[in-house]
């Protein structure tokens, strides 16, 4: 089935992009979450007046994400964490962890755009990328010290 995506979809394409998938994945994921429109004349005409205004809404929250990352490029987190013997951890640093303290620096970000491969389990400076939009990502120093 041919769709047209509304939103970036990874692994898929861009938004605006006319792309053919399979009916199942369109009917029972695409087109209930309102990512993607069946492709037809009629809804493609409809899309190009919509894309203009998409393009106008992305540029403007572009902006916003490149302002966001360079505030939190400049950004510092410590966190303080119990530790026992030969400083090992309790426990481990984890997105939440990081986006509960973004939350109390002012930055509502969710957890989900904080990229760590695995929780952090050790003591030490780290560097956490932060990804706003597909293509803009911002970097977060994180401290990680004992109590």
């Amino acid at each position: 089935m041919k769709v047209i995506l509304m939103e970036d979809v990874e692994g898929l394409g861009r938004a605006g992009d006319v792309v053919q998938v399979a009916d199942g994945y369109a009917r029972n994921y695409l087109l209930p979450r309102k990512m993607a429109l069946k492709a037809s004349p009629k809804s493609l005409k409809a899309f190009e007046e919509e894309r203009k205004r998409m393009a106008f809404r992305m540029n403007r929250a572009r902006k916003d994400a490149q302002a966001m990352a360079e505030e939190l490029n400049q950004l510092s987190l410590t966190v303080e964490v119990p530790v026992g013997e030969e400083d090992r951890m309790f426990g481990a640093v984890t997105s939440q962890t990081i986006a509960q303290l973004l939350k109390e620096k002012g930055f509502n970000i969710d957890r989900r755009k904080i990229i760590l491969d695995e929780p952090i389990r050790a003591l030490g400076v780290y560097t956490v990328p932060v990804r706003l939009m597909p293509d803009v990502e911002a970097k977060v120093k994180v401290w990680v010290v004992k109590e």
